[in-house]
C-alpha cells in the first residue's frame, strides 16, 4: 500500500526510531535490493499504528530511488514469538508498508508446538497471506542465508555485518540537520545577493562610503556561516568514516557509502555556492568601489569646476592693456601673479582629468558620466592656459608698442633739445652753419632706429591691442614726430643757406619786414592749390571714362532686347512646370480613382467576401483612411482651379491660397497611415490584396497606392519653389511666395500631428491645450527653488533629452522611446512628464556660455529649465515662437480690458465742468539722461472687475530682468509676473503721493509718445481722473483725444500738487510727467 507522506527527519521521530522494532542495516539482497529488519520485539503489537507508519515512511525513504525502485526485502525474525503474533505482525507489516516490496522473509517461532502450529496454520490460513510478493516461511537461520548472504545480515542473524543502531541513528540526525543548514545557508546567501542587487547606488560619498560598509559587515557575516557549515559537513564526513578506519576486517554497507556520497555532494553544493557568492561578491564590492571612486571624482569635479569657473570670471576682467610702458609691466607682474595662484586649481583639475582617465581605462561603469566631465576638465584647463597665453601675447605686443612709443618720444625730445642747444650765433657763420647742419643731418640718421616709419604698418602689426586710448596715443606720437620733423627740415633749409659760399662780403643789414613773408617751403596755402591741381587732373583723367559710359547708356535699347528674350525663355520655363504640375495631378486623381474603385469598393463585394481574411472585416476606413474625401476634394475642385491657369501659370499660387483650408484633409490621412500601415503589414498576404493587383494589372502592390497622397502633398512645395524661381518679377509672385509658405506650414502641421498623436500618459485632452506650434528634442537641465538639493547640484551636469510640443496654452515635456519594426511602425512614441501652463511662463532668451540655450522659467523662477536646441537657428526659431504666444496673449488680455472699459466708461458720471488752468506752459518735459530708469517692458494683462468700476490692473504678462546672480542675457518675457516691488513713487524719488479726489485737469506740459502702447498728450489737453483702481493705479481720460488709461497715483498726485480740480498739471525735477499713460488710441 502506497501512501503520499511528507518526508520525515530523524530528528522528528527519534524517540520512535530508538525502539529499534525495524531498522535499515544497510544489507542488500542479489539483486541489490535494500534489507530492512524486523527483529523480535515483544510489544510489537503495542506500537501505534502513528508511530510504526512513521518508522516505516522514514526507513524507505533512506535508500536511493534507483534501489527502493527494486522493491525492499522485508526479514522478520520472530523466532521467540507465538504464531498468532507472528500472522498479526506480518498483516501489519504487509499492510502498512509505503513502499515496493519485493521479498517476505519470517523467521517462524523455534519451540516445537509453536512451529507444528504456524505449519498446520500457514497452510490452511495461506490465503490470509495472500500479498504482491511472496512470503516465505523459514524455520532457521541457515535457510535464510540462503536468500540473503551472510555479509549483508547482521550478527543476530547469523551475519557479519557490523551495525550499531545509535551510531546510525546519531549520524543520520546528523546529517538530515547538516542537510537542513546548507538548505538555509543558500537560502540566505540568495537573499543577501538579491539584496545587493537591488541596493540603488547613493549620489554622495558619505551614503555611498556607508553602504560599502554595511555590505562588507554582511557580507563577513555570511561567510562566517558559510564556514561554520562547511566545518560541521567536514565532521560528519569524517565521523561516519572514523570506523571503517581502524580496521580492515569490516566493509562498507551501501547505506554508509550512500551517506558519504550525501555528505560529499552537500559539501559540493555548499562549496559551488561559496564560489558563486564569492564572485557575484567580487563584481558587487567593485561595483560599490566604483561608485564610491565616482562620487569622490563627481564631488572633486563641482569644486574644481566652481574654483576654475572663478578663475575664468576673474582672467576676463585682464583687459587692460596699459597706458605706458611702466603700466604694462605692471600688468605683466600682475598676470603672472594671478597665474601662479591659480595653478593650484589648473592643477588640481589636470590630476582630477587623469584621475578620471585612469577610471575609464580600468573600465569603470559609469563611463558616459566621467568621458564627458574629463573632457570640461581638459577643456577649461585649456581655455585658461590659452586665455594667458593670450593675454600675454597681448601685453607682450602691447610692452613692444609701447616701447616703440617711447621710444620714438625720447627721440622727439632730444631732437627738440639738439635744435633747442644749437647756439644761433654760432650758426650765423659758414662753419657754424655746416657744423650745425651737419650735426642735425647725424641725428636725423637715428631716426631709422628710433621712429616711427609706417603708421599703417603699426595699425596692421597691433590691431589686436589698439583701442580708442593707445589709438590717440599713438597718434600724438605721430603728430610730435612729424612736427619735429618739420622743424629740422626748417632748421636744415636755413642752415643750408647760410653754410652756402659767400662770393662777396656782404654788409649785414636788417631784412625789411616783408622779407619775413617769404619762405623756403610752400606755403600750405600752395600745398592746397596743387592739391587742387591734381584733383582737376584727375577729372580730365576721368574723362575718357565718363565718355565711355556715355556711350555705354546709348546701347541700352541692344540690352533692353536681350531682356525681352531672357523674359520670353521664363515664360517658357513656367509654362513647363504648369504642364509638369496639371500632368502629375491628373495621374494622380486617376490613381486615387483606381485605389477606391479597384480595392475599396471591392472589398465590399460579396463575390469577393471569401478572399478577405477575418483581420480586414470592418476595417475599410482604417485601410484606407479618408482617401475618398481627398480624391473628391481633387477631381470636382482642386484639379479645375489649375485647369484654369493653363494660361497664366505665374497665377497658379492663387490657387493654393484660396483652398488652402481644404488642403487640411491630408491632416488627417497622414495621421490614420500609421494604423493603416500595421493593418496592411498583418494582412499583406490576403489572397483579396493578390486578386485585386491581378484584375488592376498592377506592378505595384496597395501599400505603393497608399502612400500616393503623402507622397503629393510634399510634391507641391516643389513645384511651387520651381515656379517661383521663374516668377520672381510677376505679377503673382506674391502669392506663390505665399502658398510656398502655407504649404510648408501645412507639412509643418501634418508631421508635428504625427508626433503629437504619439504622446502616451496625457490625462487630458490635446485639444484644450490649442494648436501646436512647434516640435522638436532638446537637452534639458532642471534647476528648482524648491527642489531636492540634489536636482539642483545635477541638474548642471546631467541633461535630460526631452521632446517639447509648444501649444497656445502650454508646453509639454516628454520623453521620446523608440519602437522597434519597419516603415510607419518604428515611429517613436512620446512618454508624457510635465507641462507648464503659458499663463505662467517665462522665457530667457540668452544664456551665458552657449548660443543654443534659452530659458523657459515657470511661477517667477521656481521653476527654471534650461534648454539646449541642437542649432542656434532652432534655439531662435522657439525663442520667436514662444515670445509670440506671451505677445498674442497679452494683446487679448489688452483689448478685453479697452472692451472693458469703453463700456465702464460710459457708465460712470462726469464730475462739474471745471476752468482751464492759467499755468499752461508750451515747453517739453524731459528728463536727464542719468535720471532715466532702464525699466523692463511690461506686458499688462487684466483681472475682472464690477460694473461700476473701471478694469484694475491685475497679474498678466510681463518681460523681466534678472538678478545680477542669473545667466547673462537680453532680457527674459514672463506671463503671471508683478510689475515691480515698489512703487513709482519709491523709484523716483521717494516723494509721497497727494491725495487725489476725481475731477478734470488741464496739462501744462507736451509729452510726446514713447511707444506704440503709451498716450502722447499735449499742453492744454483736458483730461478726467475717473476713479481709483488696485495697486495705486487711476483711470485717466484724455477729453481732448478721446483716449484713456491708466497712471499711477504717485506720478499723478505729485503733478497735481495741492490744487483741486481743473488745475495744471506740470513736472517737476525730481518726478516724470504724464507721459506714459497706457491706453488705448
Amino acid at each position: 500500500m502506497h501512501q503520499d507522506i511528507v518526508p520525515l527527519c530523524a530528528a522528528d521521530i527519534q524517540e520512535q526510531l530508538k525502539k529499534r522494532f525495524a531498522y535499515l542495516s544497510g544489507g542488500r539482497g542479489q539483486d541489490g535490493s535494500p534489507v530492512i529488519t524486523f527483529p523480535d520485539y515483544p510489544a510489537f503489537s503495542e506500537i501505534p499504528d502513528k508511530e510504526f507508519q512513521n518508522v516505516m515512511t522514514y526507513l524507505t525513504s533512506i535508500p536511493s530511488l534507483q534501489d527502493a525502485g527494486i522493491g525492499f526485502i522485508l526479514v522478520i525474525d520472530r523466532r521467540q514469538d507465538k504464531w498468532t503474533s507472528v500472522k498479526a505482525s506480518v498483516l501489519r507489516i504487509a499492510a502498512a508498508f509505503p513502499a515496493n516490496l519485493q521479498l517476505v522473509l519470517v523467521l517462524r517461532p523455534t519451540g516445537f508446538f509453536q512451529r507444528t502450529l504456524s505449519d498446520i496454520a500457514f497452510k490452511f490460513n495461506r490465503d490470509d497471506f495472500k500479498m504482491k510478493v511472496p512470503v516465505i516461511m523459514l524455520s532457521s537461520v541457515p535457510e535464510l542465508h540462503g536468500y540473503i548472504d551472510k555479509s549483508q545480515l547482521t550478527e543476530d542473524l547469523g551475519g557479519t555485518l557490523s551495525y550499531c543502531h545509535s551510531r546510525w541513528l546519531c549520524h543520520r540526525t546528523a546529517i538530515e540537520s547538516f542537510a537542513l543548514m546548507v538548505k538555509r545557508t543558500a537560502q540566505m546567501l540568495q537573499t543577501f545577493g538579491t539584496e545587493l542587487a537591488e541596493t540603488e547606488l547613493p549620489n554622495d560619498v558619505q551614503s555611498t562610503g556607508a553602504v560599502l560598509r554595511a555590505h562588507t559587515e554582511k557580507k563577513g557575516k555570511a561567510k562566517e556561516d558559510l564556514q561554520l557549515a562547511l566545518k560541521e559537513g567536514n565532521n560528519i564526513l569524517a565521523s561516519l568514516r572514523e570506523p571503517l578506519a581502524g580496521s580492515t576486517v569490516l566493509s562498507v554497507n551501501q547505506d554508509q557509502l550512500d551517506s558519504q556520497a550525501t555528505v560529499q555532494r552537500l559539501l559540493a553544493q555548499l562549496n559551488d555556492t561559496e564560489a558563486a557568492f564569492d564572485e557575484f561578491w567580487a563584481k558587487h564590492q567593485q561595483k560599490l568601489e566604483q561608485c564610491l571612486q565616482l562620487r569622490h571624482f563627481e564631488q572633486g569635479f563641482r569644486e574644481v569646476k566652481a574654483a576654475l569657473d572663478t578663475v575664468s570670471q576673474k582672467i576676463a576682467t585682464f583687459t587692460d592693456v596699459g597706458n605706458s610702458l611702466a603700466h604694462v609691466h605692471h600688468l605683466v607682474k600682475d598676470l603672472d601673479s594671478f597665474e601662479a595662484k591659480s595653478s593650484a586649481a589648473v592643477d588640481r583639475a589636470r590630476a582630477l582629468s587623469l584621475e578620471g582617465q585612469q577610471l575609464i581605462e580600468n573600465k569603470h561603469y559609469a563611463v558616459d558620466s566621467i568621458q564627458p566631465k574629463c573632457q570640461e576638465l581638459q577643456h577649461l584647463c585649456d581655455h585658461f592656459a590659452a586665455e594667458i597665453s593670450r593675454r600675454r601675447e597681448l601685453l607682450s605686443k602691447s610692452l613692444e608698442l609701447h616701447s616703440l612709443l617711447e621710444m620714438s618720444m625720447k627721440w622727439c625730445d632730444e631732437g627738440i633739445y639738439l635744435l633747442a642747444s644749437q647756439p644761433v650765433d654760432k650758426c650765423q657763420s659758414q662753419d657754424g652753419a655746416e657744423a650745425a647742419l651737419q650735426e642735425i643731418e647725424k641725428f636725423l640718421e637715428t631716426g631709422a632706429e628710433n621712429k616711427i616709419q609706417e603708421l599703417n604698418k603699426i595699425y596692421k602689426d597691433y590691431e589686436s591691442i589698439l583701442n580708442q586710448d593707445l589709438m590717440e596715443h599713438v597718434q600724438k606720437v605721430i603728430q610730435k614726430q612729424e612736427s619735429m620733423q618739420d622743424m629740422f627740415h626748417r632748421r636744415q633749409a636755413s642752415l643750408k643757406k647760410l653754410a652756402a659760399k659767400q662770393t662777396r662780403p656782404v654788409q649785414p643789414v636788417a631784412p625789411r619786414p616783408e622779407a619775413l613773408t617769404k619762405s623756403p617751403c610752400p606755403s600750405p596755402g600752395t600745398w592746397r592749390g596743387s592739391e587742387n591741381t591734381s584733383s582737376e587732373g584727375s577729372v580730365v583723367r576721368r574723362g575718357p571714362y565718363r565718355r565711355a559710359k556715355s556711350e555705354m547708356s546709348e546701347t541700352r535699347p541692344g540690352r533692353a532686347s536681350s531682356t525681352g528674350d531672357e523674359d520670353e525663355s521664363l515664360a517658357v520655363l513656367r509654362r513647363h512646370v504648369m504642364n509638369e504640375l496639371l500632368d502629375t495631378e491628373r495621374a494622380y486623381v486617376e490613381e486615387l480613382l483606381c485605389v477606391l474603385e479597384g480595392y475599396a469598393a471591392e472589398m465590399d463585394n460579396p463575390l469577393m467576401a471569401h478572399l478577405i481574411s477575418t483581420g480586414l472585416h470592418s476595417k475599410k476606413d482604417v485601410l484606407f483612411g479618408n482617401m475618398e474625401e481627398i480624391y473628391h476634394f481633387h477631381n470636382r475642385i482642386f484639379l479645375r482651379e489649375l485647369e484654369s491657369c493653363m494660361d497664366c501659370p505665374e497665377l497658379v499660387g492663387r490657387c493654393f491660397l484660396e483652398r488652402m483650408e481644404d488642403f487640411q484633409i491630408y491632416e488627417k490621412y497622414c495621421q490614420n497611415k500609421p494604423r493603416s500601415e500595421s493593418l496592411w503589414r498583418q494582412c499583406s498576404d490576403c489572397p483579396f490584396f493578390q486578386e485585386c493587383q491581378k484584375k488592376l494589372d498592377h506592378k505595384l502592390s496597395l501599400d505603393s497606392y497608399l502612400l500616393k497622397p503623402v507622397q503629393r502633398i510634399t510634391k507641391y512645395q516643389l513645384l511651387l519653389k520651381e515656379m517661383l524661381k521663374y516668377s520672381k518679377n510677376c505679377e503673382g509672385a506674391a502669392d506663390l511666395q505665399e502658398a510656398l509658405s502655407s504649404i510648408l506650414g501645412i507639412l509643418k502641421a501634418v508631421n508635428d500631428s504625427m508626433h503629437l498623436i504619439a504622446i502616451t500618459g496625457y490625462d487630458g485632452n490635446l485639444s484644450d491645450l490649442g494648436k501646436l506650434l512647434m516640435q522638436g528634442s532638446f537637452s534639458v537641465w532642471t534647476d528648482h527653488k524648491k527642489g531636492h538639493t540634489k536636482v539642483k547640484e545635477l541638474a548642471r551636469f546631467k541633461p535630460m533629452q526631452r521632446h517639447l510640443f509648444l501649444h497656445e496654452k502650454a508646453v509639454l515635456f516628454c520623453k521620446k522611446r523608440e519602437e522597434s519594426g519597419e516603415g510607419y511602425e518604428k515611429a517613436p512614441s512620446y512618454s508624457y512628464k510635465q507641462s507648464l501652463n503659458m499663463t505662467a511662463v517665462g522665457i530667457t532668451e540668452n544664456v551665458k556660455g552657449d548660443a543654443k540655450k534659452f530659458e523657459i522659467w515657470y511661477n517667477a523662477r521656481e521653476e527654471v529649465y534650461i534648454i539646449q536646441a541642437p542649432t542656434p537657428e532652432i534655439k531662435a526659431a522657439w525663442v520667436s515662437e514662444i515670445r509670440k504666444v506671451l505677445t498674442s496673449q497679452l494683446q487679448a488680455c489688452r483689448e478685453a480690458s479697452q472692451h472693458r472699459a469703453l463700456e465702464q466708461s460710459h457708465s460712470l458720471p462726469l464730475p462739474a465742468p471745471a476752468s482751464t488752468s492759467p499755468c499752461r506752459g508750451s515747453g517739453r518735459s524731459t528728463r536727464r539722461p542719468e535720471d532715466r530708469k532702464t525699466d523692463a517692458l511690461s506686458l499688462e494683462g487684466y483681472v475682472s472687475s464690477p460694473p461700476t468700476r473701471p478694469p484694475e490692473k491685475g497679474r498678466g504678462w510681463s518681460k523681466t530682468s534678472h538678478s545680477l546672480e542669473g545667466p547673462e542675457d537680453e532680457g527674459g518675457w514672463s506671463s503671471a509676473e508683478e510689475l515691480a516691488n515698489s512703487s513709482d513713487a519709491e523709484e523716483d524719488g521717494g516723494l509721497g503721493p497727494t491725495k487725489l479726489v476725481p475731477g478734470r485737469y488741464t496739462v501744462a506740459v507736451d509729452h510726446e509718445k514713447g511707444g506704440t502702447d503709451t498716450l502722447a498728450m499735449r499742453s492744454g489737453d483736458l483730461v478726467e481722473v475717473v476713479e481709483e483702481g488696485a495697486q495705486g493705479l487711476w483711470y485717466v481720460r484724455d477729453l481732448t483725444s478721446s483716449r484713456e488709461g491708466w497712471v499711477p497715483a504717485s506720478s499723478l498726485s505729485t503733478l497735481l500738487g495741492k490744487s483741486s480740480s481743473a488745475q495744471c498739471l506740470s513736472s517737476s525735477g525730481e518726478l516724470p510727467a504724464l507721459t506714459a499713460l497706457s491706453g488705448q488710441g
